[in-house]
């Protein structure tokens, strides 16, 4: 499988797969303006609902197409509830490979699982997320799954806001992003 890396993904035609899903979000109103606390805590003037675009069959098959795009070798695939519930269901059914769902605090009812799903030792893990800002539930997750023996393969995002989480996250596993948040706001900008 070919390795599509950030530096080849601007090799590739303008209308690759990150652009038309540029342009699905903005028809779909995914980004939106004005005064947002993100998960991480940070206010922002901008907000990506990445889960009005998952809803939609058309567009969860351009994710998962460029997910796959990237030709990461995994056992497994896992997110984070609830932003990457559809996009690793998706990939799941799309590269017939079963998935994991990582929880985001602990339960006091059931098993009480922070991690979903059956998982071996030494298994290769993809990681998908929807949107990177700190990179904070990621490194937590990377985190669940390492503790519990795997091993992360890669994380892919749909949209990285380029906000310190990238770094992070690719100081411990290959990262890879659809689309960069000044790809959007600049495609926002020429809109007007």
């Amino acid at each position: 499988m070919r390795d599509l890396t950030e530096s080849s993904r601007d090799q590739v035609p303008k209308k690759g797969v990150w652009c038309l899903l540029i342009d699905d979000l903005m028809e779909c109103s995914a980004l939106r303006f004005g005064d947002f606390t993100l998960t991480s805590g940070r206010r922002s003037t901008y907000y990506v609902d990445i889960k009005k675009a998952s809803a939609r069959p058309d567009m969860l098959r351009k994710i998962t197409d460029g997910f796959t795009a990237f030709g990461i070798t995994a056992d497994r695939t896992a997110g984070v509830e609830l932003g990457a519930v559809p996009l690793i269901t998706a990939y799941s059914l799309k590269n017939d490979i079963p998935f994991i769902i990582i929880r985001k605090g602990g339960r006091n009812h059931g098993t009480g699982k922070r991690i979903e799903g059956e998982m071996s030792d030494g298994e290769r893990i993809l990681l998908l997320e929807d949107v990177v800002t700190s990179g904070g539930s990621v490194l937590e997750a990377m985190d669940l799954i390492e503790e519990a023996g795997g091993k992360i393969a890669a994380v892919l995002t749909v949209v990285d806001r380029e906000e310190g989480g990238t770094d992070q996250i690719a100081a411990r596993a290959p990262f890879h992003s659809l689309i960069r948040a000044r790809e959007l706001l600049e495609e926002a900008e020429r809109r007007k």
